[in-house]
């Protein structure tokens, strides 16, 4: 694929022996071409791979007001991501854009294929919370010109228009408290460390030590995957250490969800025998006996600000990519042994 759009066309104008203009009007469906021209284009757009930049057609299009705009998220079952849809889909509607959502379930295949079904769709940009398995496959696009904005974790190797939450800050605050009520065995079941947030998370654990003059036992932060099943799996196994941590601090809300399955089952009492904190807030950790202590993330502003961006990308995309971080709270209740 050409580096830029640009180029692209020339490429394909040199490749049919034809303008660059002329390649113009075969992308935008114009009658006034040839039809032995047209299948000439078409046939060396097919040969080189060229893609149309559909984004920039649409905006150039007198006939079009409406933006279509691609989100792809990996787990549509995390209320996280519930939040981040209602503030995308809340600013979309004020602003006569139509969303269209692709959940991958963390599965890099099944990402790209997402994407490239959006691009045939002629969207006119995506938000989307990569993979790092598809981080090239995104960059591309981005070098492409195609207009992505990445909420929740940026790219390792490219610039780009991102929003997301001050992880390490809030894992900062969740260990802190629990240090501040006396717990220095304090285990750390983290997410799925191929993704950046939970190293994020993990730093802020580690800080918040390092902060307090504790050592780091690596042994006590474990983790697999970001899912309950996960939080099931490694609450067993903290609760097999032969020295057992008195808190436990959770990476995401699934996770707490599968350890305090585990507590509840083996009739640990919290927080008298373990305490509880966990990253990300949700509207049940009220309901739960005892409530739960969590880090706040405020996913409709994150998916405010992540559309706006995306719109701001489509109108100008040569300006420079800017990153927000929004910030986090932690909620104190009692399942660390304080709080209502």
């Amino acid at each position: 694929m050409a580096a830029n759009i640009k180029s692209g066309l020339k490429e394909v104008a040199r490749s049919a022996g034809v303008s660059i203009a002329t390649v113009s009007r075969v992308i935008n469906g114009e009658t006034v071409v040839k039809e032995a021209t047209r299948l000439a284009v078409n046939s060396a757009i097919k040969k080189l791979g060229y893609r149309p930049n559909r984004a920039a057609q649409r905006l150039r299009s007198t006939h079009r007001s409406r933006k279509l705009i691609g989100l792809l998220i990996p787990d549509i079952q995390n209320p996280y991501y519930i939040d981040i849809i209602s503030g995308i889909e809340s600013y979309a509607s004020a602003h006569g854009a139509t969303i269209i959502i692709g959940n991958f379930s963390q599965d890099a295949q099944r990402e790209r294929i997402y994407i490239d079904t959006l691009r045939s769709e002629s969207v006119d940009g995506c938000i989307v919370a990569t993979t790092p398995r598809t981080e090239k496959y995104v960059e591309g696009l981005i070098r492409d010109g195609f207009p992505v904005v990445c909420i929740d974790r940026g790219l390792k190797n490219l610039k780009s228009d991102v929003v997301k939450s001050d992880n390490e800050t809030g894992a900062f605050a969740a260990t802190e408290h629990l240090i501040k009520l006396g717990h220095k065995r304090i285990a750390h079941i983290a997410g799925d460390l191929q993704i950046p947030t939970s190293h994020e998370r993990i730093a802020g654990y580690k800080a918040a030590h390092q902060q307090y003059k504790l050592r780091v036992d690596e042994g006590l932060i474990i983790s697999k995957h970001s899912n309950y099943e996960s939080g099931v799996e490694l609450a067993l196994q903290v609760l097999k250490m032969k020295k057992r941590p008195t808190a436990i601090f959770t990476g995401n809300n699934l996770l707490t969800l599968g350890v305090l399955e585990v507590l509840h089952g083996h009739a640990i009492k919290i927080p008298q025998e373990i305490a509880m904190v966990g990253f990300d807030d949700v509207y049940w950790a009220n309901s739960l006996n005892p409530a739960v202590t969590a880090v706040k993330q405020f996913g409709y502003e994150i998916g405010h600000q992540a559309i706006e961006l995306l719109f701001k990308r489509i109108e100008e995309p040569q300006r420079p990519p800017v990153s927000h971080i929004v910030n986090t709270q932690l909620m104190v209740r009692k399942s660390c042994g304080t709080g209502s």
